[in-house]
């Protein structure tokens, strides 16, 4: 009888023991008219068959029939049901258990529905866990960690506590912002050098587009290391090549990078120094880490494969209660503390110089400056000249403090950054956009450039 644990995290649902990795496979089904094809199987003909694609069971599990009238006899419970009965069958033996490292995007009614499939399977859980909380093994010293990863639709943040042990604080689940749309912003790019530089275009035909797809892992890999890429792809007998800068898709995947940036600046107040832990799968994104450590700042540290499901294992607590596991959102911490140095919290976004409220730039470069529906005596107040609900009389207060300048929320209502609501304060880089009360005021952070020009 062994202990097994696994991360179900649809971009690689990742299965170990004490000794390896014993499964490692997307959440993907292919739904043919006589039997189900899961897994990397299933990810091998999403190109060439891509209207019998099912990858949203995982994140969007319940029981209500399938949209595709040919599947209706189906649900995403049922496909979740089909690949656990797999992998179980594939990594298991008689009288083993299992503990699971769950992503934020699932709730409780997603789990409730998951451990019935399981009960049914005759899957002895023993323990749920937040994945987040599973892949933290240590304490961050003089610093807040936030950990990172990525599904195949969404991206999660999950802000922690550090008292006497490792616990979810606040968790912030970013649509629009996985694995899927950054291959499909990556695809496009791709495709556009072979174009340019060998008159082939692998988006012709569904057989080089799942080429593209099944080598663009490695490609990633290779664009880590920054450079130019060597690509080439082989259709009909004839080698087609052409070659693209690592920088290219970086650019490509800005619009996801700066979702996630802008997320996870709200997370962290003014004074607190950011440790950024990545999982591996974020941390292979090109550029991904850079951009967190220069927007973000703080420090960055990257996990290792299947680290998730191996912290799960190494501190498992089965749950004997009856009724069966509760999720858990706190673990202790089996390896040893890094010390995080200080430095700026804020990343290297650009300091503003202005704030922009309509045709009008305020000066940052003065006396704190306070926004709300009231002015107070000796305090410079930028006046807002209208009513709006959700303003308070002194709602928040830009102000420059250690060589940055930080907005600081004294409101009932909140105040947001970037579209996110801050934890108490954050800091401004130019660009930037505060909003206050519903539907709110917007305010631009604007860097003005000096009267030389230079």
């Amino acid at each position: 009888m062994a202990l097994l644990a696994a991360h179900l995290n649809d971009a690689g649902i990742i299965v170990v023991n004490d000794e390896k990795i014993l499964y490692r496979e997307p959440g993907f089904a292919l739904l043919e008219d006589d039997h189900l094809i899961m897994g990397a199987e299933a990810y091998a003909n999403a190109s060439m068959k891509p209207r019998r694609i099912q990858n949203q069971y995982w994140s969007d599990l319940h029981t209500e029939p399938l949209r595709d009238h040919r599947f209706s006899h189906m649900s995403a419970a049922d496909l979740v049901s089909r690949q656990l009965e797999q992998i179980w069958k594939n990594v298991a033996a008689d009288g083993d258990q299992l503990a699971i490292a769950v992503p934020p995007y699932m709730s409780n009614q997603n789990l409730g529905l998951l451990l019935g499939i399981a009960s049914e399977l005759k899957i002895p859980i023993v323990a749920i866990n937040d994945a987040a909380v599973c892949a933290t093994r240590r304490h961050y010293e003089h610093a807040v960690p936030v950990h990172i990863d990525l599904s195949l639709y969404s991206s999660s943040l999950t802000r922690l506590l550090q008292e006497g042990q490792v616990q979810v604080d606040r968790t912030e689940v970013i649509p629009d912002s996985g694995m899927l749309l950054l291959y499909e912003n990556w695809l496009k790019i791709i495709a556009e050098a072979f174009v340019q530089q060998s008159r082939f275009d692998p988006l012709h035909t569904a057989e080089t587009e799942q080429m593209l797809q099944d080598r663009m892992p490695n490609w990633l890999t290779k664009a880590s290391s920054g450079g130019t890429i060597a690509l080439e792809v082989e259709y009909r007998g004839i080698s087609h090549h052409a070659e693209i800068e690592s920088l290219e898709l970086i650019a490509a995947a800005a619009p996801v990078y700066q979702n996630i940036v802008s997320s996870l600046r709200a997370l962290f107040r003014a004074e607190e120094i950011p440790a950024i832990q990545m999982s591996d799968r974020a941390a292979r994104m090109p550029g991904l880490a850079d951009t967190l450590k220069t927007r973000v700042g703080g420090e960055v540290f990257l996990l290792e494969p299947g680290a998730t499901a191996r912290g799960l294992i190494k501190r498992c607590k089965a749950d004997t209660k009856s009724g069966g596991a509760t999720l858990s959102r706190h673990m202790p911490w089996d390896q040893s503390p890094v010390i995080v140095e200080s430095g700026e919290s804020g990343g290297n976004g650009g300091r503003p110089t202005h704030l922009l409220f309509g045709h009008n730039a305020f000066s940052l470069n003065g006396k704190s400056l306070v926004l709300g529906s009231q002015a107070a005596d000796n305090e410079r107040w930028l006046d807002l000249q209208q009513e709006m609900p959700g303003v308070s009389r002194r709602h928040c207060v830009v102000s420059l403090d250690n060589g940055q300048f930080v907005v600081t929320d004294f409101s009932r209502y909140g105040t947001f950054l970037n579209g996110h609501r801050i934890d108490g304060s954050a800091v401004l880089q130019t660009g930037d956009l505060i909003r206050i009360g519903t539907p709110g005021f917007e305010l631009r952070l604007i860097s003005a450039e000096d009267q030389s020009g230079t």
